[in-house]
């Protein structure tokens, strides 16, 4: 019985961490945004990876992808360093005004596909 429960409560936390996370419909696809600056600070790890993106105008936190996927298509945490020019392709946060999801990245002339 112990162990039924605890699989139960287990199964719950899982299942409410994974909807929290895949929050996608937050971010307007309809208005897709390129930006262009430097990175400020990065961060390589789960369950997304970020950028904080230094333009023109303002800093934007870039969510990225998790870092499994970025290092498996050839953007290893190296690649994100502060100081490093960065362009981003990707969707506004609808109550966020800093936040982007980026779909891909391009660093040193390489293009990255995050999603």
């Amino acid at each position: 019985m112990k162990r039924l429960i605890l699989f139960a409560a287990c199964a719950a936390l899982a299942a409410g961490s994974a909807f929290a996370h895949h929050g996608w419909s937050e971010y307007q696809a309809d208005k897709p945004l390129d930006l262009s600056g430097t990175i400020e600070q990065a961060g390589y790890e789960q369950p997304h990876g970020f950028i904080r993106l230094k333009t023109a105008d303002k800093t934007w936190l870039v969510v990225l992808a998790p870092p499994y996927r970025m290092e498996s298509r050839g953007l290893p945490s190296a690649k994100l360093v502060a100081g490093q020019k960065a362009t981003v392709h990707g969707y506004p946060h609808r109550s966020k005004g800093d936040e982007l999801r980026a779909e891909r990245i391009t660093i040193g002339g390489k293009t990255t596909e995050l999603r």
